[in-house]
């Protein structure tokens, strides 16, 4: 008789996680506690608009093809996914903009506009990134770090590759420009991290985006999720929504069943997490008995990614010159990234990530407007920051700067809107401190000394999705369900 599995929490790691275990002859159940599936990639609607709620770059999307063809499906005949020429159009506090693209000789034109010498150096970095790229995605992105032995071996060949430094640091010994630095360096943010601390095996993104391009999921990224769902249907995966697991059951070491809404219970054989594993030992596993001494001294020690104040808003003015992604930076740069990491505190010198689908997909919004969402790293809930009593002030102060840079005139032509905070990501998504991607990506965080893929208490549970190996980031949550392809025969 098949062993019983359930699966909890809908994230892409939990949805791609469903999908492999039933591949191997498994009964899976996943719960999900929202009305609806998709977690950090959950679709808002506000009256005739369309908003992804979070992931919105779909890169590597072979991950996602692979999950149709375990059962001998198209990819294609389920959603429209579609490469992008401007991956991402970067503009700083002066005005300056780079087009940044998969392109060469396009990026050799914007590279040298900066700084001819440059160049060189930044075609370097791109093969060194190749190696990063082969050892730390290729060899290691869906091998499970529960070894220490394992992860003893690797180290020769992550020293070799630098991984003791930051992705800043190493993108500095190529680039000699400032804002280039900015350019090459800013990948660590996109999973979570603070690129003066974040290990520069994160360099990898660099190499990755150019070997697969950036894509987009027309409907939104809400399309793929939906498109999992209907073949999650087609297998006979049972999926229970609003359906929110308030307790992990455990006995003598071991995983027996979950509680759901503080009432029913349903055994199984095996769980699989798609949720925060900070929160989970914390707040999900009453009993700490079996918590070795190094493991809540492993718990203390970590370090949580940043927080994200996320706006949404209709415009009902058409902005045709902006592209699908922007990343707007701020004056400075490592000064406002210490305010979020370290400091905590909130700045008016803000960086922001503006989305705007509709430039590829005019169903996201209604005739001759646009949907957009902006993204803000802000502290995490670390911070104490009252967000009840700041949200406005620094929704406003958001809409303020977009005008004054990138969407002039945004302030007048707003139809629609709403945001999202670090309590959003607390209390909602169930992420320690509100963390918008678990725990920092540092070394000290990284392989063996992330969460575990296989619990390191409990043998029958186990993690997907941003705070296990192999990290944050679509092809990072969708890795992270092909290690239980090797730890589940």
């Amino acid at each position: 008789m098949a062993k019983k599995i359930i699966v909890i929490g809908s994230g892409f790691g939990g949805l791609a996680a469903s999908l492999r275990l039933k591949a191997k002859g498994y009964k899976v159940t996943l719960l999900e506690k929202h009305p609806d599936l998709g977690g950090r990639a959950r679709v808002f609607k506000k009256g005739d608009f369309i908003y992804d709620g979070g992931p919105t770059v779909i890169t590597a999307p072979y991950l996602f093809e692979e999950l149709f063809s375990m059962f001998n499906k198209k990819i294609s005949d389920y959603v429209k996914i579609v490469p992008l020429n401007l991956w991402y159009r970067f503009v700083f506090s002066d005005g300056d903009t780079f087009d940044y693209n998969g392109n060469d000789k396009s990026m050799e034109e914007q590279v040298k506009r900066f700084n001819s010498d440059d160049y060189n150096g930044y075609k370097k970095l791109v093969n060194f990134t190749e190696k990063i790229f082969d050892k730390g995605f290729t060899d290691l992105s869906d091998r499970p770090f529960n070894n220490l032995v394992f992860m003893m071996k690797q180290i020769p060949s992550l020293l070799k590759l630098k991984s003791y430094k930051s992705v800043y640091s190493l993108v500095s010994n190529y680039i000699t420009d400032e804002k280039l630095r900015r350019v090459f360096s800013m990948h660590p943010l996109l999973v979570g991290g603070n690129p003066f601390s974040t290990t520069s095996i994160y360099t990898l993104i660099l190499f990755l985006e150019k070997k697969w391009g950036i894509h987009y999921s027309m409907g939104g990224t809400g399309s793929v999720v939906s498109a999992l769902e209907k073949l999650m249907i087609e297998e006979n995966i049972k999926i229970i929504k609003n359906a929110e697991v308030t307790e992990i059951l455990v006995e003598r070491e071991k995983v027996k069943g979950v509680k759901v809404n503080n009432s029913k219970i349903i055994n199984c054989d095996y769980i699989i997490c798609n949720s925060d594993p900070p929160n989970v030992y914390n707040k999900l596993i009453k009993s700490k008995e079996d918590y070795s001494f190094l493991f809540k001294q492993k718990m203390k020690r970590m370090d949580y990614s940043m927080g994200l104040f996320v706006y949404y808003f209709g415009s009902k003015k058409k902005y045709n010159n902006v592209a699908h992604h922007t990343i707007y930076f701020g004056k400075s740069y490592e000064k406002h990234l210490n305010k979020i990491f370290e400091k905590k505190t909130l700045s008016e010198d803000i960086s922001y990530y503006l989305h705007r689908p509709s430039a590829t997909d005019p169903n996201m919004a209604p005739k001759d407007q646009d949907a957009f969402y902006v993204l803000v790293p802000v502290p995490n809930n670390q911070s104490n920051i009252n967000w009840i009593e700041e949200g406005d002030k620094f929704k406003n102060l958001v809409l303020d700067k977009m005008d004054k840079t990138v969407l002039p005139g945004i302030k007048e032509n707003v139809v629609s809107d709403f945001y999202l905070t670090p309590d959003y990501f607390e209390i909602d998504l169930a992420t320690l401190h509100g963390s918008g991607f678990s725990i920092q990506p540092k070394f000290s965080q990284s392989a063996y000394f992330r969460f575990h893929n296989q619990s390191e208490i409990y043998k029958n549970l186990y993690f997907v999705g941003a705070g296990t190996h192999p990290g944050a980031g679509m092809p990072g949550v969708l890795s992270s369900a092909k290690v239980l392809d090797r730890l589940f025969k």
